[in-house]
């Protein structure tokens, strides 16, 4: 609960933004109600400062939101983002992310996802990007 607190008062401007103006939910409120799902996890770096939460709900829907401490240790970050998604039990890994972040943008075509299509999403009807990932069995 602690990180989530943290998160949600220190979130970078465009995820706020995301989640507010994009989805028409207040940030902390989502924080808080996604600390008690079992997938959340918590990315600390090493300064010690949180640098963000993720987590995948049911169905395979990925989410993540960031605080400015990314940009302290971006490849550290990066590369433990990276071990999270590729942990992950499902298929399908899919959601929307607002056109305008570009951080998050960045970060997804890193971690190895596929942009879909531009879709008007949430109660402003902003552009967002449609995203997946799929994971093929082991030969």
């Amino acid at each position: 609960m602690e990180a989530a607190l943290e998160v949600a008062s220190n979130l970078l401007p465009a995820d706020r933004r995301e989640v507010e103006e994009g989805h028409g939910v207040d940030s902390t409120e989502a924080l808080v109600d996604a600390v008690q799902k079992p997938s959340c996890v918590y990315f600390v770096v090493p300064n010690g400062k949180t640098a963000g939460m993720a987590g995948v709900d049911h169905g395979g829907q990925i989410w993540m939101l960031c605080t400015p401490a990314i940009h302290d240790y971006p490849l550290t970050f990066a590369r433990e983002a990276k071990r999270y998604v590729e942990r992950q039990q499902d298929k399908l890994l899919w959601n929307v992310v607002d056109k305008r972040n570009k951080v998050h943008l960045k970060l997804l075509k890193f971690l190895g996802f596929k942009f879909l299509r531009e879709v008007k999403h949430g109660p402003k009807q902003l552009s967002f990007i449609e995203f997946c990932r799929v994971f093929r069995e082991p030969s």
